[in-house]
């Protein structure tokens, strides 16, 4: 295994599994991965559908009588599905894509009402537009119910429609704010207040209807503030045509397609990107109308992407390469979701809208590393009488430095053995 091909693996990748064949020319390997057709899914599928039915008995049942709520163990299933799934997919680079934009945006299982919805919005908002545009993943993220209830949406009614007029109610400013904050254009473009207000005016009726078979996504237009709505300079009709059409101006706005290529170039270079590189992922993002795929074709073009070791791994991102590269047996796989609650990053529950950090410093603590220190000696005691160093070569390569095999070659144990491998800083990196 020469240096790029390891690189591509453990960097791009989520780390080679056990000794998987090796591709042959690494970058043309992670280009296949945009447009790959005919991969595994996700067993058990998650469907909005389901997930809202689930929802809507879970609430009968609270207004009627005790009963065990079903969203929360569906959620587990379907969560560990997702897991299961990183660690077999043949596309593991496509995969981190997934998790790049279902950070970005955000939806969390501490908002409970998303427990139900949240891996099918990964499934229906995000995995099928990774390769595509950006204005394309952002109106199915805009639409799906997990986001609407998560940030409020679905309550909201304009100050002067016809559900206000006859039962009142109040316009909700989260999901148009976190879509211009969070989400698109940033502060850097300069907006205001007044922008927030009259998207979130754009965006009333957008909601959910829990009742019809099937449930799902509805435009509730009595909701809808009537009128013409003014963001950023830029007039849009009423009704939901305004919001498609604000939603497309935001998704292809050139502050937005900055802000993108910045995220994307600090995930796949380093915590403080070469301004450089982010102009080229960015005249990328601009010339294609805001296609992913070319923006990542552009970061795969960069030198500074293949320069190993340059970003610490998350905790998701650390136990599924660990699990991985040692490759045990399905009845001998740690408890994932477990796992990643336990050293902090607990699997779609984001403590708030922006997202799990992308940087080194808000991983590394003294005390979320004794936490990796303790769950990689603990998994380490699970793997029997494996050999740590043939492990160490396949999973690594040259990535592997000497002092990591000179430790692992005088422990006092294969368990001590696997134990370094795992907290080295060539495993701990990527």
């Amino acid at each position: 295994m020469d240096t790029n091909t390891a690189h591509a693996l453990v960097h791009f990748g989520l780390g080679r599994r056990g000794s998987e064949p090796l591709p042959r020319d690494p970058k043309a390997w992670l280009l296949r991965q945009l447009h790959a057709q005919d991969l595994p899914r996700i067993d058990p599928p998650a469907t909005t559908e389901f997930g809202l039915l689930t929802l809507r008995r879970d609430r009968e049942n609270r207004a009627n009588k005790p009963a065990e709520p079903g969203a929360r163990p569906l959620f587990t299933r379907q969560a560990n599905a997702e897991l299961v799934h990183a660690l077999t997919t043949p596309a593991p680079f496509r995969e981190r894509l997934v998790w790049f934009w279902t950070n970005h945006f955000t939806i969390s299982v501490r908002r409970g009402e998303c427990t139900a919805v949240a891996c099918a919005f990964i499934e229906e908002a995000i995995r099928p537009h990774v390769a595509g545009t950006f204005a394309d993943m952002l109106l199915a993220v805009m639409r799906h119910p997990a986001m609407l209830m998560y940030l409020d949406n679905a309550r909201s009614i304009g100050p002067t429609s016809q559900a206000a007029s006859v039962r009142g109610g109040g316009l909700n400013e989260n999901l148009a704010r976190e879509c211009l904050e969070l989400h698109t254009v940033t502060p850097a473009a300069g907006y205001s207040q007044t922008d927030v207000t009259a998207l979130a005016r754009v965006l009333t009726g957008w909601s959910i209807d829990l009742q019809r078979d099937p449930p799902g996504y509805q435009f509730r237009a009595r909701a809808h503030e009537p009128g013409a709505q003014t963001v950023m300079g830029r007039s849009f009709p009423p009704g939901e045509e305004g919001g498609v059409a604000a939603l497309r101006f935001l998704g292809t706005h050139p502050a937005t397609y900055r802000f993108l290529a910045t995220k994307l170039t600090r995930h796949f270079t380093t915590d403080a990107p070469d301004p450089a590189d982010i102009r080229r992922v960015e005249a990328a993002l601009f010339n294609t109308s805001g296609n992913l795929a070319a923006a990542v074709e552009a970061i795969v073009s960069l030198d500074s992407a293949w320069r190993p070791g340059t970003k610490l791994r998350s905790p998701q991102d650390l136990v599924i390469a660990a699990i991985r590269a040692l490759d045990p047996p399905e009845t001998n796989r740690p408890n994932i979701p477990g796992v990643l609650a336990a050293l902090g990053q607990p699997f779609l529950t984001a403590p708030a809208p922006n997202g799990w950090p992308d940087v080194a410093a808000d991983w590394s603590s003294p005390e979320a590393m004794m936490r990796r220190i303790d769950w990689a000696n603990g998994f380490a005691g699970r793997l029997g009488a494996r050999d740590p160093m043939e492990i160490a070569d396949t999973a690594l390569g040259p990535l592997l430095r000497p002092a990591t095999r000179d430790a692992m070659a005088l422990a006092g144990s294969r368990r001590d053995a696997f134990t370094l491998l795992l907290t080295s800083p060539e495993f701990q990196r990527r």
